[in-house]
């Protein structure tokens, strides 16, 4: 049995937080992330910075970290997420990903960069597994086209 990742259950602490109480969610992120640095483990920066996306107030900062959820996701291996207890594949990170940056984008009124970020989550939907987080995506794409009138 794999020990708990004391990072990752800190992440989840803190968007449990994060439900409650945004800004002291927000300064539990930003603490994990100033210990993990910018060379930090990969599947942590990615796992906080698309947490912390969530708990922002302004829609560009929400962008920043989406992003940053991104480049680190690019950085995660099959072999770290499986050590990690990850059901499924890194694959599945990027629905979820384009997702909140295709929002985020058309929050702050940059639809052509929305519609991009909304077909690279289309096109990688596939890798999601069939379950209820799965049709959760899925649904938010459709939405997320919706809101865009594609």
């Amino acid at each position: 049995m794999t020990e708990p990742d004391e990072v990752m259950t800190a992440i989840g602490k803190a968007t449990e937080l994060g439900q409650r109480d945004r800004a002291a969610a927000r300064d539990q992120f930003r603490a994990i992330w100033e210990r993990l640095g910018p060379g930090g483990d990969a599947l942590h920066r990615c796992g906080l910075a698309h947490a912390m996306a969530d708990v922002q107030d302004d829609p560009r900062e929400e962008l920043v970290w989406d992003l940053r959820a991104l480049e680190a996701a690019d950085s995660v291996t099959e072999a770290r997420a499986q050590a990690a207890g990850v059901i499924g594949t890194v694959a599945g990170f990027y629905p979820s990903l384009h997702l909140n940056l295709g929002e985020a984008y058309r929050k702050i009124g940059n639809l052509d960069a929305a519609r991009e970020h909304l077909a690279l989550g289309e096109a990688a939907v596939d890798a999601l597994e069939d379950s209820p987080y799965g049709a959760m995506i899925r649904r938010g794409l459709a939405g997320l086209a919706d809101r865009l009138d594609v």
